[in-house]
């Protein structure tokens, strides 16, 4: 709303929103084969501990390529690609998300390690620190995301070098697995919003 010359009535001038085409949004996403290029990933990788659901895993899958994370790894009694299931709830992000399955958390930990990121645990302990305070020197970071029901596995805490949680204001203390990593990984990508397009090859 714009104030016209003084002692006139305001002017309201309205911009009306048009939804992005499809074909708009086909000329901006990248090709499957761009898109699954190792380099220039964001130093994100997933740990999935013992997480029970297909669809969990494929949903998190989908979330992982939306901000180009460097892996997946599943761990224990994880579903793991390729699964019928998993692929259609990734939309084929199987196909551009580099995954790789360990017999045992700390065998993904380790390998983690091995690519010179830290561990975090998304589960609620006493010393956790919000995902809102997430800071570029967490960087490489692996996140260990937990089962639906028992959370993060007390082997992947005690190998951790932080926790991570997210504000519950309401009646409940938990989120979908899924959803949580959602949360969690668009959290990481804020102290990077000026240089994102650095990860995109």
């Amino acid at each position: 709303m714009t104030l016209g010359d003084a002692g006139t009535s305001p002017r309201v001038f309205l911009q009306l929103m048009h939804k992005i085409t499809y074909d708009e949004l086909l000329a901006q996403r990248l090709a499957e084969t761009e898109a699954a290029r190792p380099e220039r990933r964001f130093p994100v990788i997933l740990i999935l501990d013992n997480i029970r659901s297909l669809y969990n895993v494929g949903s998190i899958f989908r979330t992982a390529d939306g901000i180009r994370a460097e892996a997946i790894f599943t761990a224990g009694y994880t579903p793991h690609p390729p699964r019928a299931e998993i692929t259609k709830t990734a939309l084929g992000a199987t196909k551009t998300i580099p995954h790789a399955h360990f017999t045992t958390v700390t065998e993904a930990i380790a390998e983690a390690r091995n690519r010179g990121a830290a561990i975090a645990s998304l589960e609620l302990t006493h010393d956790a620190q919000s995902v809102y305070d997430l800071e570029k020197k967490h960087f490489p970071l692996a996140i260990v995301i937990g089962n639906e029901i028992n959370g993060v596995s007390a082997e992947a805490l005690e190998l951790s070098d932080l926790a991570l949680s997210i504000p519950m204001l309401g009646a409940k203390h938990s989120l979908n697995v899924a959803v949580a990593t959602g949360i969690a990984l668009y959290e990481c990508i804020r102290p990077f919003r000026e240089d994102l397009l650095e990860f995109r090859p």
